[in-house]
């Protein structure tokens, strides 16, 4: 009777430190965490510090970009309406609004905000690296290496949709809100905080959107996306492609909206091709797995 309840005990302390063990594995893993998001923190600062050096540039030319009229997007856009014989509307000549400051610390804070923004952008692909580094030893070898990509993918989307936001969707937004009038009586007077949410939400937006491959990827990994059902929706996916493009670009004519569509389009597509090829190889290796009767 007693060395039952020895033999009790003993198991309940062996328990008790198999608890411990497994607790101090979790607080052993939030520790390797909390170091990758210092270090990508760190990053951050660094290339934000960067961009409030060389702040003159970063604002004058990139965050002031899409308001003059010699931006790159408008002078395609004059070329094109010339070459094609499009409208005279194509051809940006002048951009009606001023930016103005109505706080008393709203510049400074312009500055910290945009140099902020700019440290994330250029701090996002060491950010996936340090996301990789942390998930990579719990990943197989097979994981390894179907996902060895992962950071080169991941930042060249981000950058494609980043440059698509800024050098399309944002002058399109821009100029058309800005040159929107309904009545000359008043006068557009845009606040530099309005103005730069604008320009940062729409260039974001499309590099976050521009993941979207990499969110089916690791969908379709997972088991919880397959081509058959993206194939099935593809007609509710293009209203909702056009839907965004609409908001995106508040514009009346068809060819802009289009035009922001199309990659989206586009990046369903590809988006179906990545899922129905991790299909096949995950069907390809059922078929080659030993099964035990």
């Amino acid at each position: 009777m007693s060395e039952n309840k020895g033999g009790g005990l003993f198991d309940s302390f062996k328990r008790k430190g198999k608890n411990l063990e497994a607790e101090m594995s979790f607080f052993e893993h939030l520790e390797v965490l909390r170091w990758h998001l210092i270090r990508s923190a760190i990053a951050i600062v660094i290339f934000t510090s960067l961009a409030f050096t060389y702040y003159d540039f970063i604002f004058d030319k990139i965050i002031l970009g899409p308001k003059s009229p010699s931006f790159w997007t408008y002078r395609m856009m004059c070329q094109l309406a010339e070459r094609f014989h499009l409208p005279d509307g194509y051809c940006i000549r002048e951009i009606n609004f001023n930016i103005i400051n109505t706080q008393m610390a709203g510049q400074f804070t312009l500055q910290i905000n945009s140099s902020l923004l700019a440290g994330v952008i250029m701090g996002f692909p060491y950010l996936l690296f340090e996301v990789w580094r942390f998930i990579k030893p719990g990943l197989t070898d097979r994981e390894k290496s179907s996902a060895s990509g992962f950071v080169f993918y991941s930042s060249f989307l981000f950058l494609l949709g980043i440059l698509f936001g800024y050098f399309i969707i944002a002058p399109l937004s821009i100029t058309f809100l800005a040159n929107y009038r309904v009545s000359d009586v008043i006068l557009n007077q845009i606040t530099i905080d309005s103005y730069l949410s604008s320009v940062a939400t729409l260039t974001l937006g499309a590099g976050i959107v521009f993941e979207l491959p990499i969110v089916v990827y690791i969908l379709s990994r997972l088991g919880l996306l397959t081509p058959r059902f993206m194939r099935s929706t593809r007609r509710y996916a293009i209203v909702v492609i056009l839907i965004i493009a609409a908001i995106i670009t508040p514009t009346p004519d068809i060819l802009t909206m289009l035009t922001v569509a199309f990659p989206l389009f586009l990046l369903y597509e590809v988006s179906i091709i990545i899922s129905a090829r991790i299909e096949r190889k995950r069907n390809k290796s059922l078929m080659h797995t030993p099964r035990n009767f």
